[in-house]
């Protein structure tokens, strides 16, 4: 099954199904990422700049900042959630990033 996927609104969106379904304005924990030099990066992701889909998940391209110490980056492949028998389920931007599970 095709699942169509793209930025949107300048990088603000991610659409998934022709639907608006990630918001760039969310702040995801990072642990297992290279972003900064802190033990977990708490990242504003600003702009996403790609989307992209490995088997059933979705991840993105985002330009962000962490908020503990300013530090900007960019993240190549951020998962964003999980596409479910054609339904998109996202992954909660609270959650750790090596724990994220899609939301019920």
């Amino acid at each position: 099954m095709t699942v169509p996927v793209r930025t949107l609104d300048d990088g603000a969106w991610i659409s998934v199904n022709n639907a608006r379904a990630v918001s760039n304005s969310d702040i995801w924990p990072l642990a297992s990422y290279d972003f900064c030099d802190c033990d977990v990066a708490h990242v504003l992701c600003e702009s996403f700049f790609d989307v992209s889909v490995h088997r059933d998940t979705i991840a993105v391209g985002a330009v962000g900042q962490c908020i503990d110490c300013g530090s900007q980056d960019t993240i190549d492949a951020l998962p964003v959630g999980r596409v479910i028998d054609g339904e998109f389920h996202a992954f909660e931007a609270g959650a750790l990033q090596a724990v994220n599970e899609p939301q019920s």
